[in-house]
C-alpha cells in the first residue's frame, strides 16, 4: 500500500476538505452497467425467423431420431412444413429431396436442415432481386400499398432512409388522408430523413395530394417520389377505387408511372398474404413485395409460399422497428435462417 493511500481521509474528513490534496480513491468497486451488444443482420433474421425454423426442427428431431425413413416419415415431415406455411407444392419438393435414395436408412436431422435450406433457398432465388432506380426518370415514383398493420408507412420511411444515404433527393407523398396518425408519422419521418413531405389535412382527397406531390417532385427534379397510399381490404370498394383512382392521377402526369408498386406484408398474417398479393396485383399491378415484422413471431415461411405461386421480386425483408432493420432479401441467407442452421 503506498503512503498516498493510507494518508487517504476518511468521510469526514473528505467532506470537509481536510487532506484535499490527496487524490481520492473508491472505498467500492464502481458497477458500470453492461452494453446490449447489437445485434449482426443475421442474428435478427434468425430470430425474426425463430417461430417457423423451431416448430420445423422440433419436426424434424421428432421424425428423424433414431428411426429409418419410410413413407409414413415423410407424409408426417410433409404436414409440418405445411403447417410452417411452406406451401404444398414446396413442402412436396422438399420431401422428395429428403426421401430420394435413403428409404429405409437412418438420417441425420441436420441433414434433413441441409436439404430444407437447399430447397428453401433455390425456389427465393429467382425472386430475390433488388429495387433498381431508373435514374432517368425523375422522379422516379414508387406507390405503396397494403392493408392496414403492414407496416407500410414505417416502411417508407425506412426506405427513404436509405435513398437519402445513398445522396438520392426524396419527396414523401402522404396519401394516406384517411388518417390523421399515418399523416403525422410521414412527416416524423421526414424530418428524420430529411426528406421532403407533401400532406395535407386529415380527409383530404388523396389523389389531388398525389397529383400535388408528383407536381413538386418533377419540378424540383427529386430523385424519387415515394407515395403513401391508404390501408385498404378488398371489403373497402370506396377506398380500393380511391387507388385505382390515383394510379390514374399518376399517369395524367407521366404515362410509364407508377414505376414501382411494392406491396408491404406483414409476415404474421400467414396464409392471408396470399389473397393480399392476388388482389393487389389486380387493383394496382403489384411490381415487387417488402415483407415486414419477421420479429420472432412471424410466420415466414409464408414468403417460400408466395416465391413459388406468384414469382413477384422480393426487395426487401424487415426484422424490427429501428431505422436499420429492413434490408435487401437474401435468398440463402433466408434459407439457412428458416431451416435453424448457423
Amino acid at each position: 500500500m503506498t503512503d498516498d493511500v493510507r494518508k487517504k481521509p476518511g468521510l469526514l474528513g473528505r467532506l470537509f476538505g481536510r487532506d484535499a490534496s490527496v487524490p481520492i480513491v473508491a472505498d467500492e468497486p464502481v458497477l458500470v452497467a453492461a452494453v446490449e451488444p447489437r445485434l449482426s443482420w443475421w442474428q435478427k433474421l434468425k430470430q425474426g425467423l425463430a417461430r417457423s425454423s423451431s416448430s420445423i426442427g422440433q419436426g424434424i428431431t421428432d421424425l428423424f431420431t433414431k428411426r429409418k425413413l419410410d413413407s409414413g416419415t415423410l407424409e408426417e415431415f410433409e404436414d409440418v412444413l405445411i403447417r410452417a406455411d411452406l406451401g404444398l407444392t414446396v413442402a412436396t419438393r422438399i420431401v422428395e429431396a429428403v426421401g430420394k435414395g435413403r428409404y429405409g436408412k437412418e438420417i441425420e436431422g441436420e441433414e434433413v436442415k441441409a436439404i430444407l435450406a437447399e430447397e428453401v433457398t433455390r425456389t427465393l432465388t429467382p425472386v430475390a432481386i433488388p429495387l433498381s432506380i431508373d435514374g432517368s426518370k425523375k422522379p422516379f415514383v414508387i406507390l405503396m400499398v397494403g392493408v392496414n398493420g403492414s407496416g407500410k408507412t414505417t416502411t417508407i420511411g425506412k426506405l427513404a432512409a436509405k435513398f437519402r444515404d445513398e445522396g438520392r433527393s426524396v419527396i414523401l407523398a402522404a396519401g394516406d388522408t384517411f388518417r390523421a396518425a399515418a399523416i403525422e408519422q410521414l412527416q416524423v419521418w421526414g424530418d428524420r430523413t430529411g426528406a421532403k413531405v407533401i400532406a395535407r389535412p386529415q380527409g383530404s382527397d388523396a389523389s389531388g395530394l398525389v397529383f400535388d406531390a408528383f407536381a413538386a417532385a418533377d419540378e424540383a427534379k427529386t430523385d424519387i417520389l415515394l407515395v403513401d397510399t391508404a390501408g385498404r381490404l378488398q371489403n373497402r370498394t370506396e377506398l380500393m377505387a380511391e387507388l385505382e383512382k390515383i394510379i390514374r392521377v399518376i399517369k395524367k402526369r407521366d404515362a410509364t408511372a407508377p414505376h414501382a408498386v411494392l406491396l408491404v406484408l406483414d409476415a404474421t398474417v400467414g396464409q392471408n398474404a396470399l389473397s393480399q398479393v392476388e388482389i393487389f396485383s389486380k387493383i394496382a399491378g403489384v411490381t415487387g413485395l417488402v415483407m415486414t415484422k419477421l420479429d420472432g413471431t412471424a410466420r415466414g415461411g409464408i414468403l417460400v409460399a408466395l416465391a413459388e405461386k406468384f414469382g413477384l421480386p422480393v426487395h426487401f425483408i424487415g426484422v424490427g422497428e429501428g431505422i436499420d432493420d429492413l434490408e435487401p432479401f437474401e435468398a440463402g441467407e433466408f434459407g439457412r435462417a428458416i431451416a435453424g442452421l448457423d
